[in-house]
């Protein structure tokens, strides 16, 4: 964002749309169902909470490079449900998280089986809202089983289901994420199948299971496709997410989406449902999402601590004027 420009990802190219991003949604609140908060920093966490972003869902996902040890996964899942949401916590956002081993590390057999033996400890955690994100990445013999497996597991414990959809070959891998499910007896409405575009939407949508999107630029989906989207199918069962990382990424997917979407006349209440409500109803069935909670504006006291580490550094005071270049 420069000045009051609104910037737009789209499918090629980004492109300033004039729009004060903050004014035309102020009124409104977000939940990015999908965003990888550790690979991000403090500075991300004020700037969503200043756009609205009131609560979040940080999926298990890989590292970027291969994790050698079942105890490495131990630890990231600890991080998930302990510092990272301490940290949200500290700019007023409420952090929830899905545990799961991911598809691409599914492929590690001999690592994948002890990962299987931890993950029942996690799932009942606080603020553990479903399993995932899990799938297909190859669209491999082991990432089949691993992902039924992990489909018995959310069978048994009632939880939702994020399922990752691969980026190669999509519309195969979405198809047989779904047929799959339904073999283990699980209802449609009980995963969110994300990562969608133009080639799979329609088949997820008939077939009653929730249509997740991600706004991540120059690939998946720029918001400028998405708007046309809702209006070709509505607002039921679609949610928007940033799945934000280490990559090329923006946190602020979501609000920006919804100022693109209200600029473009979608009405404030299916921008409402998009952006905030159907991840709420999706996750809700886990027992852990009680909307109040992050309805009343939390209060937030950043000299708190968390196993005695603060977010804050030396004798650094809670938040800076971000609009200062002078860093004092």
């Amino acid at each position: 964002m420069c000045g009051n420009q609104l910037f737009i990802n789209g499918e090629d190219a980004v492109s300033p749309l004039s729009v004060d991003l903050l004014e035309t949604v102020k009124e409104m609140n977000f939940f990015d169902p999908h965003i990888h908060m550790t690979s991000r920093t403090t500075d991300d966490y004020q700037a969503m909470a200043d756009a609205g972003i009131v609560a979040i869902i940080e999926p298990a996902f890989w590292l970027g490079q291969p994790r050698t040890s079942a105890h490495t996964f131990k630890d990231y899942y600890s991080s998930l449900i302990g510092w990272e949401r301490f940290r949200a916590s500290q700019f007023g956002i409420k952090h929830y998280c899905t545990i799961g081993l991911n598809a691409k590390e599914a492929n590690n057999t001999a690592l994948a089986a002890q990962v299987m033996e931890l993950l029942p400890l996690f799932l009942h955690k606080e603020g553990v809202v479903g399993i995932g994100e899990i799938g297909f990445d190859d669209q491999t013999a082991a990432e089949e089983h691993y992902y039924r497996l992990q489909l018995e597991l959310a069978k048994k414990a009632r939880l939702p289901v994020q399922v990752h959809t691969p980026h190669r070959d999509k519309k195969r891998g979405t198809l047989r994420s779904m047929e799959i499910a339904l073999e283990h007896g699980l209802a449609p409405d009980q995963l969110i199948i994300d990562h969608n575009n133009e080639e799979t939407v329609e088949e997820v949508l008939s077939r009653g299971f929730w249509a997740a999107f991600t706004i991540y630029p120059f690939t998946k989906m720029g918001n400028e496709r998405m708007v046309e989207l809702v209006k070709r199918y509505g607002a039921a069962r679609i949610m928007i997410n940033s799945a934000a990382d280490w990559g090329i990424s923006d946190p602020l997917a979501v609000p920006k989406t919804a100022a693109l979407m209200k600029a473009k006349g979608i009405s404030d209440e299916e921008i409402r449902l998009v952006t905030y409500q159907n991840a709420i109803t999706a996750f809700a069935r886990s027992g852990q999402l009680d909307p109040q909670d992050f309805v009343v504006k939390a209060k937030v006291d950043q000299r708190e601590k968390f196993a005695g580490n603060s977010v804050l550094r030396g004798g650094q005071q809670p938040r800076i004027d971000k609009s200062s270049i002078i860093i004092s």
